[in-house]
C-alpha cells in the first residue's frame, strides 16, 4: 500500500509540475526588459532553471543510479553537459528553433530510455544496447534545446547576448552541480539500505512511467494546442 501511494503521488508531483514548467513571473519579466551583459541574473537563471528542471533532473537520477565511481559519474555528466551546452547556444544565438512541445516529449522519452535500460531491457528484449555514453550524449543535445525553447520565448535583445547566454549555461552547470550532490548524497545512503538492490527495479520502473507521463502531457499539448 506505502508502495502504490508513494508511486501515485510522485506522479501528481511529475504532473503538477509539468503544469509549470517553463520561465514565468520576475524572471520573465526581466528576460522581456533586459538589454546588455547581464552575467549575475543569467548564471542565476540558469542554476535555477537545472534545479527546478524536473525533467532533466529526473534524467540525471537515471544515469547515476547505478553508476558507483565518482570518475564513472564525471564522464556520463561530461557527456550531458557537453551536448546540452552545445544545442542551448546554438538554439539560441543561431536562431535554430524546434517545437517545445515535441522537444519536451523527446526529454521525458530520454527519462523512459534510462530507466528501461537500467532495467537491462535493451538486452533482455533484443540482445543489444545502445552505447551509454553515446546515448547520454545525444539526449544532451535534445535536453539543451529544451532549455533554448524556454529562452527562445522571449525576443532577447541582441546587445549582451553572447555574454548572457555563456552566463546562462554556467550557471546551468553550477545547477547541475548543485543538485547531483543532493542526488548521490541520497543515492550514497540508499545504496547502503538492504532494499537497494531490491528495490531497483521499481524505482525504474517509477521513473520509466515518469517519463511517460511527462512525454504523454507535451504530446497532448503538441496535438490539442498550438507551442506558446
Amino acid at each position: 500500500m506505502l508502495r502504490i501511494a508513494t508511486v501515485f503521488l510522485l506522479l501528481l508531483g511529475v504532473n503538477q509540475f509539468a503544469l509549470a514548467h517553463g520561465v514565468t513571473g520576475s524572471d520573465a519579466d526581466f528576460l522581456k526588459t533586459v538589454s546588455g551583459p547581464h552575467v549575475g541574473p543569467f548564471l542565476y537563471l540558469g542554476a535555477k532553471h537545472m534545479v527546478t528542471g524536473y525533467d532533466h533532473l529526473l534524467f540525471l537520477f537515471g544515469v547515476i543510479f547505478f553508476l558507483y565511481r565518482l570518475r564513472d559519474v564525471a564522464v556520463y555528466v561530461t557527456c550531458f553537459a557537453a551536448g546540452h551546452s552545445i544545442t542551448l547556444l546554438a538554439g539560441v544565438l543561431s536562431g535554430v528553433h524546434v517545437n517545445p512541445y515535441l522537444v519536451d516529449a523527446l526529454i521525458g522519452f530520454s527519462v523512459v530510455y534510462k530507466a528501461f535500460d537500467n532495467l537491462d531491457g535493451f538486452r533482455t528484449l533484443f540482445g543489444w544496447e545502445p552505447n551509454p555514453k553515446a546515448a547520454v550524449f545525444i539526449f544532451g543535445l535534445i535536453h539543451g534545446f529544451g532549455l533554448a525553447t524556454k529562452l527562445q520565448d522571449f525576443a532577447l535583445s541582441s546587445k549582451g547576448l553572447i555574454t548572457n547566454m555563456i552566463s546562462f549555461n554556467v550557471g546551468v552547470e553550477i545547477g547541475q552541480i548543485i543538485a547531483l550532490s543532493i542526488i548521490l548524497a541520497f543515492m550514497v545512503v540508499y545504496r547502503r539500505t538492504n532494499g537497494f538492490i531490491r528495490h531497483a527495479v521499481l524505482a525504474n520502473v517509477v521513473l520509466m512511467t515518469s517519463g511517460f507521463v511527462l512525454a504523454g502531457y507535451q504530446i497532448a499539448g503538441y496535438v490539442l494546442g498550438p507551442a506558446a
